[in-house]
């Protein structure tokens, strides 16, 4: 079995795995660490675990876990990983934004591998420590990979992607209070996001050529999970064409689906899923991408990733259902 250890478990990312991983056939969770928490039930934070799981928060940690998730704000990995030593042989997947960047991935020896499965599942199975990526960067890179792939992205993307309230974080502040967010709608930090940076790191990877913007818009939408992701750019290809390379990029790939029907965010929630939605009108084409940020956005992409560095397939303890209604 593989010992898993988490650090910062009382946040949203931090509740999503121990709900996978309690389940995980090749998994045991040995530690959940919370300095905030300690010596009370993972119900406390987690009120969805009360009578799955006896287990409480430690803030001791073992460390010769084979896996180490960090949970924790981003930016504060680093400082966490400087005064907790572990094993050599322990594995960390960090869920945070700190490795993210290849000027970032170098730290104290360890070189952290980009764990978009789609675009670096070779490297994932052989690494030891992951950066694992943003949800809105997930839900773009996989909307755009097959065309960087094919080296046809020519033009400016435009990008408009509404995330729920968890994608804040458990934390309060005053945009994420109910009486805010509920029955609003809002964008923030246009044009500037974060995840830029790894979106457009992960493109000039597969097309370095690559030097139009991408016009990105991310939204507050007033539900708990999911992101909605529409991107549209220029595209001599017919919708044919288009569909049929993006079944081709994503043919090995488990976890998406492309199709040219409508969808909507429920067809993800609750799971680690992404539906690529195609739609051609003139010389543009239309991308939709939907994930649920917690899952496929954050803990279920970092389980994928569990998955991939100990051999197995990736898959395991993943076969979510959606919520469906």
């Amino acid at each position: 079995m593989i010992k898993v250890g988490i650090i910062g478990g009382s946040g949203y990312t931090a509740g999503e795995l121990i709900r996978i991983l309690m389940f995980h056939p090749n998994a045991k969770l040995d530690f959940v660490y919370s300095t905030t928490n300690a010596g009370k039930p993972l119900s406390v934070a987690h009120h969805d675990l009360m009578g799955d799981i006896e287990m409480n928060f430690t803030d001791v940690i073992n460390p010769d876990v084979d896996v180490l998730f960090l949970c924790l704000g981003h930016g504060k990995s680093i400082s966490f990983l400087e005064n907790n030593k572990f094993s050599d042989n322990t594995k960390i997947i960090d869920l945070g934004n700190d490795f993210r960047l290849t000027k970032d991935k170098n730290f104290d020896g360890k070189s952290f591998v980009y764990g978009l499965p789609e675009l670096n599942k070779t490297d994932i199975k052989k690494a030891n420590y992951i950066a694992n990526p943003g949800c809105f960067a997930t839900a773009i890179q996989l909307a755009l990979l097959p065309l960087a792939a094919d080296g046809v992205l020519t033009e400016d993307v435009h990008i408009n992607a509404t995330t729920g309230s968890t994608g804040a974080g458990v934390g309060l502040a005053a945009t994420s209070h109910f009486s805010w967010r509920n029955n609003n709608f809002s964008h923030y930090k246009v044009f500037e996001h974060q995840h830029l940076g790894e979106i457009n790191q992960s493109i000039k990877q597969l097309q370095a050529s690559f030097s139009d913007e991408l016009i990105f818009i991310p939204n507050r939408g007033d539900f708990p999970r999911g992101i909605f992701a529409t991107l549209y750019t220029k595209s001599e290809e017919s919708l044919e064409d288009l569909v049929a390379k993006y079944e081709a990029y994503y043919a090995d790939q488990p976890f998406v689906t492309v199709t040219t029907t409508n969808i909507n965010m429920k067809q993800v929630v609750q799971t680690n899923k992404c539906i690529i939605s195609l739609l051609k009108k003139g010389n543009r084409v239309l991308i939709t991408s939907i994930i649920d940020n917690l899952l496929k956005g954050a803990s279920g992409q970092a389980v994928q990733n569990m998955n991939l560095m100990f051999g197995l397939e990736e898959t395991t303890g993943l076969h979510l259902k959606p919520s469906g209604f």
